[in-house]
């Protein structure tokens, strides 16, 4: 008795489409790709960026606004590449058939760094929305969002060094 197999096929992305998509409304490219949250949270901050710019400040907060719109439209790109080639089966050269075999490893989703720093970058924002504080004092202190990631980057390399023995 011959046993079938059934390969299903994954879907595909257009990259093109997806940095039109990006380039028309920021995070509706992730949209586009299947990455519900990361589209509504690239939506999210979209917005943030551009209420702030009403605001007045330093001519950082429209470089953040302009480096956020473009890094979205790559990100979607790429992305949409990443989901293009794992979707393309790949065979070797002498074998008629290939089979990939998913194994799913647990492991976790998520950031601990990340969700601290977007936990406290939002709770400011809230902050200065019931102007607690005002958006010209984070507009002065943006430099310190960059020495913590810095500092985060700084202790992801060296933990990482010391995990693998490497010194």
């Amino acid at each position: 008795m011959e046993e079938k197999i059934k390969i299903e096929s994954k879907p595909t992305r257009s990259p093109v489409l997806a940095g039109i998509f990006s380039a028309i409304f920021p995070g509706t490219g992730a949209i586009y790709n299947g990455n519900y949250l990361k589209g509504i949270l690239y939506i999210i901050i979209f917005a943030g960026l551009v209420s702030i710019q009403s605001r007045g400040g330093q001519p950082f907060v429209g470089l953040m606004l302009a480096g956020f719109y473009f890094f979205q439209i790559i990100d979607a790109v790429n992305e949409a590449r990443r989901i293009s080639a794992a979707a393309r089966p790949e065979s070797s050269p002498g074998a008629g058939l290939s089979i990939e075999v998913e194994a799913e490893i647990s492991r976790p989703a998520g950031s601990i760094s990340w969700g601290i720093i977007l936990i406290l970058l939002g709770g400011l924002f809230l902050l200065a929305n019931f102007e607690v504080i005002s958006y010209d004092a984070l507009i002065d202190y943006w430099p310190l969002a960059l020495i913590g990631l810095g500092l985060k980057l700084l202790a992801d390399y060296f933990y990482g060094k010391k995990s693998t023995g490497k010194s």
